[in-house]
């Protein structure tokens, strides 16, 4: 079954979730031909094991605290983001993110076709 994605011009809500954040599941918000946007929820301890995409990808933090794992030139980096912080990763970069604290991201994804 397909996920419902917001229309094109169709206003979409990213503020925080606060209360609600625990029984919000991730969701995409829209996917079009070369770009794809998600909202990524992360419970403080859960984390989404090391992946690559091959599109540019930004992760914006926008409520709670998330840790970021890089791999680059066989080291891995770890970095932090916080509410309103935002990191921009190249496309095919190795990469994980876990929740620190109770946590929602945007992520988006430019796809390479």
């Amino acid at each position: 079954m397909a996920l419902p994605h917001a229309a094109p011009a169709q206003p979409i809500d990213v503020a925080p979730l606060g209360a609600a954040l625990s029984a919000t599941p991730s969701s995409a918000l829209f996917k079009s031909q070369g770009l794809e946007v998600m909202r990524l929820v992360l419970p403080a301890g859960k984390a989404l094991p090391p992946h690559k995409v091959e599109g540019e990808i930004t992760i914006q933090c926008l409520e709670g605290e998330i840790e970021l794992s890089v791999q680059r030139d066989g080291a891995e980096q770890r970095q932090r983001l916080g509410a309103g912080q935002l990191c921009y990763l190249d496309g095919g970069v190795m990469h994980g993110v876990a929740g620190v604290v109770d946590a929602s991201a945007l992520v988006t994804i430019v796809l390479k076709r």
